[in-house]
């Protein structure tokens, strides 16, 4: 599996998007990504967000995962702070021929989205059998 960030300049629209409070551009969501035994897991932060906002999509081995974080805060008379990103996430995998993207499992609890996808069977490591040659002798020539 290949990760690719989907804009090199996350943190300066970040910063942006912070000051002037721009909400339509997605925001990232960290990750951790692994390979457990058969399976390569995915764990995506996504505390505060529904899980029916989530949107899963794979297209030509790209998963997009898309997600949607309310404001409840800023529409409030007297805010003091409003630190937390709102609005759209977004984040771009690019998946390998070696994973099976018609079985991905996802499942969501405390604030984590977890995706589990299988390693396709070519890709799994096999044992070759070496034959020993009884009965052939063979002579080299050079």
């Amino acid at each position: 599996m290949m990760l690719m960030r989907t804009d090199p300049f996350r943190d300066i629209d970040r910063l942006t998007q912070r000051i002037l409070g721009d909400a339509s551009r997605p925001a990232a969501m960290p990750i951790d990504a692994y390979r457990d035994g058969d399976v390569f897991v995915v764990c995506f932060d996504l505390p505060g967000v529904r899980a029916d906002s989530i949107d899963l999509e794979v297209e030509r081995n790209v998963l997009t995962v898309t997600a949607e974080r309310p404001d409840t805060v800023r529409d409030r008379e007297s805010v003091v702070v409003a630190e937390r990103p709102t609005g759209t996430f977004s984040r771009q995998l690019f998946l390998g021929e070696t994973l099976e993207t018609d079985a991905i499992q996802a499942d969501y609890a405390d604030g984590v989205l977890t995706l589990r996808i299988p390693v396709a069977e070519q890709a799994k490591p096999r044992k070759i059998s070496v034959g020993t040659g009884e009965g052939q002798p063979r002579s080299i020539r050079a």
